[in-house]
C-alpha cells in the first residue's frame, strides 16, 4: 500500500521550493543574499542508489548543490529516495562539489564506507531510510566534498540501537571523544529491526 502522507509531503516540497516566498526566506535566513536573488531546483528520484549518486554528480557539474533528502513511496516510482538540488545565480559551473551516496543494511559496512569517505575529505550532508530495489530497507547517507577547499579528513561514528537509554549512553561517550552529532533516523531497518540510527563526525587534526 502506498503512503499518501509521503506523496502529499513531496508535492508540498516541490510547490514550496518553487515559490518566491521560499527563495526570499532562504536569502534572509540562510544565504544572506539580497532580496530578488533567483534559485533553480532539480528534483531527483530513483529506487537505485547507484543511479542517484550519478545523477547528483551530473547536477553538481552544472552548478547545483545538495539541498535535502527523504526516502519513501512516491505516486509513480514506488519506494524511492528523493533528493533536492539547488542552484543560485552565483553558482559556479564545472563541478565544484562532488557527492558520494552510501546505502547498506549493515552497520559495520556503513561505518567502514563512511570512514573511507571521511579519509577522502567527504563531509556528511544528510541521511534517510527507504526500501531499495535490491538491498531491502537500508540507511542511505549522502556526503559532499568541495573541490575548491583544502581536503580535510573526518572520523565518523555510527550508532544504532533499539533502546533510547543505550543510545543516550553511547552518544554521551562519543561526545567525550570529541564527536559532534550530525544526523539521526528512526525507522525499521535491516540493522536490527526498529532502531535509532545516529551519525557523528569528528574533524581529524
Amino acid at each position: 500500500m502506498r503512503n499518501p502522507s509521503f506523496k502529499s509531503l513531496l508535492c508540498f516540497i516541490v510547490v514550496t521550493l518553487c515559490s518566491p516566498a521560499f527563495a526570499l526566506g532562504l536569502d534572509a535566513g540562510q544565504a544572506g543574499r539580497p532580496a530578488g536573488e533567483t534559485y533553480e531546483y532539480r528534483l531527483l528520484a530513483t529506487n537505485k542508489t547507484s543511479t542517484m549518486q550519478k545523477e547528483m554528480n551530473e547536477a553538481a557539474a552544472q552548478g547545483f548543490r545538495f539541498g535535502g533528502v527523504m526516502g519513501g513511496e512516491t505516486a509513480f516510482g514506488g519506494s524511492e529516495v528523493v533528493v533536492t538540488m539547488i542552484r543560485d545565480g552565483a553558482a559556479e559551473q564545472g563541478g565544484r562539489f562532488q557527492y558520494r551516496l552510501l546505502a547498506t543494511s549493515k552497520t559495520s559496512t556503513m561505518q567502514k564506507e563512511m570512514q573511507q569517505a571521511g579519509d577522502e575529505g567527504f563531509e556528511y550532508k544528510g541521511q534517510t531510510v527507504f526500501s531499495t530495489t535490491f538491498g531491502g530497507k537500508e540507511v542511505v547517507v549522502i556526503l559532499e566534498r568541495d573541490r575548491n577547499e583544502k581536503t580535510r579528513a573526518y572520523d565518523y561514528k555510527l550508532l544504532a540501537t533499539s533502546k533510547t537509554s543505550t543510545m543516550q549512553k553511547e552518544l554521551t561517550e562519543a561526545g567525550r571523544q570529541g564527536y559532534a552529532f550530525v544526523g539521526v533516523t528512526v525507522a525499521e531497518t535491516a540493522f536490527g529491526g526498529k532502531e535509532v540510527v545516529s551519525i557523528l563526525r569528528r574533524p581529524r587534526p
